[in-house]
């Protein structure tokens, strides 16, 4: 298993911008899928983005493509979330995941390790 620790959450006015870090811990960290999801207050915990180990492929929900960049440091075990163009819909805790598989995957229930979140707040 992965041990993560998410971290760089906070308030932020609408417009600006934010970048979450993940912290992994495992020797196999760089061969892992690593996803960044959100939930919101009554809402289900929801896809944000996702990156295979060698940093080349990457996928974006709808709803933050082309504001929201994922990257990874595999040197590190490092995986990051730059945020800029927030919206007060953005607000939400923001969880990092990890998946024992080559295969990108939006499906959260594909993957196997979480961290305990980072709360973002973006006001109006």
């Amino acid at each position: 298993q992965v041990q993560l620790v998410e971290s760089g959450g906070g308030l932020v006015q609408a417009g600006g911008s934010l970048r979450l870090s993940c912290a992994a811990s495992g020797r196999t960290f760089s061969t892992y899928v690593m996803g960044w999801f959100r939930q919101s207050p009554g809402k289900e915990r929801e896809f944000v983005a996702a990156i295979r180990w060698s940093g080349s492929t990457t996928l974006y929900a709808d709803s933050v493509k082309g504001r929201f960049t994922i990257s990874r440091d595999n040197a590190k075990n490092m995986v990051y979330l730059q945020m800029n163009s927030l919206k007060p819909e953005d607000t939400a805790v923001y969880y990092c995941a990890a998946r024992p598989w080559a295969s990108i995957s939006r499906n959260r229930n594909e993957y196997r390790d979480w961290g305990q979140g980072t709360q973002v707040t973006v006001s109006s």
